[in-house]
């Protein structure tokens, strides 16, 4: 992660140690926005470069720095939002969100909020997951601010209507339906004990080419999706079905002479980290339905692959 640029020292500035405090909320909220950590770092140097171009007199004059920075990073990711779509037209193949290693640490919120009523609540490592970050793909982008800064960041809709520009009920409008999203997506619950056994028995069942164990670990409907961003081999279309899914990925298990699997925490859950001659060539994330695999989701895109070359 890029240290940013500021000037001054904090033996000077008494508020630089509170305002780079704030720099993994920022961080992670725009994760969370975006779906990209390389995105989410810039809005975070965005916000902070936006700050340090105020004078001190206008600095002085703010109650509350950690409140504005969040304000100036939750209008940048909205606009960057706007064109998002528009991008990922022209993405090659399939997008899936970034992938994130267990030791990222940034990606909390505001510790002891009570803003959010509880039957609104998110929990931070939820709202982290690949199925959680899929799902507010299909959202709007102003139902996917004013959901996470309220449901995710306990921030009250009268915060948020300020950054998203509409009335605090429209932002309570837009909060719901995003929570129909959610609720509409989530799957029969799964222990994490289980989460866990599941993808081991499947890395055995691949390591194995053993296609009877891999068909009876997915779901009959199952969908995988691999995205290779146009760099790299990957299929440019979801596989439908668990025998499909199976048979695809013994097919592709045979195209690498030294490939290793290794268990490894992927956005806050139990995933697969793909090496090939000790390189790491993919991220693969699961989502688990009951005690089957109904999604995959394998990132090989080597440029989203950044922060796992020192994670293995």
């Amino acid at each position: 992660m890029r240290t940013p640029s500021v000037p001054g020292d904090a033996r000077f500035d008494p508020t630089l140690s509170a305002i780079m405090s704030e720099r993994r909320q920022l961080t992670g909220l725009a994760y969370r926005l975006l779906g990209s950590l390389a995105d989410a770092e810039d809005v975070a140097q965005e916000a902070y470069t936006r700050w340090y171009a105020m004078s001190p007199q206008q600095r002085a004059a703010i109650a509350s720095p950690g409140a504005w920075l969040t304000k100036v990073a939750g209008r940048i990711c909205l606009d960057l939002l706007g064109s998002a779509r528009a991008r990922r037209e022209r993405y090659v193949g399939q997008w899936i969100p970034e992938p994130l290693p267990h030791h990222t640490d940034w990606v909390n919120g505001r510790p002891g909020s009570t803003t959010a009523d509880p039957a609104d609540r998110v929990t931070l490592a939820e709202s982290i997951t690949m199925a959680f970050l899929v799902v507010l793909e299909s959202m709007t982008p102003a139902e996917r601010v004013a959901f996470i800064l309220h449901d995710v960041f306990q921030y009250p809709f009268a915060d948020v209507a300020e950054i998203v520009g509409r009335s605090p009920a429209a932002c309570r409008q837009l909060a719901t339906s995003a929570r129909r999203r959610i609720r509409a997506y989530e799957a029969p619950s799964t222990s994490a004990s289980q989460r866990t056994a599941i993808v081991k028995d499947f890395k055995q069942a691949w390591e194995a080419r053993d296609m009877a164990t891999l068909v009876g670990l997915l779901d009959p409907d199952a969908t995988a999706h691999t995205d290779g961003g146009g760099l790299v081999k990957a299929a440019l279309e979801p596989v439908q079905g668990g025998e499909r899914i199976a048979r695809y990925l013994i097919a592709f298990s045979g195209t690498a002479s030294d490939r290793a699997l290794l268990v490894r925490t992927v956005n806050g859950q139990h995933g697969l980290l793909v090496q090939e001659d000790g390189v790491t060539t993919g991220v693969i994330a699961f989502g688990v339905s009951g005690d089957r695999i109904k999604h995959i989701w394998a990132v090989r895109n080597p440029e989203k692959l950044r922060p796992w070359m020192t994670a293995a």
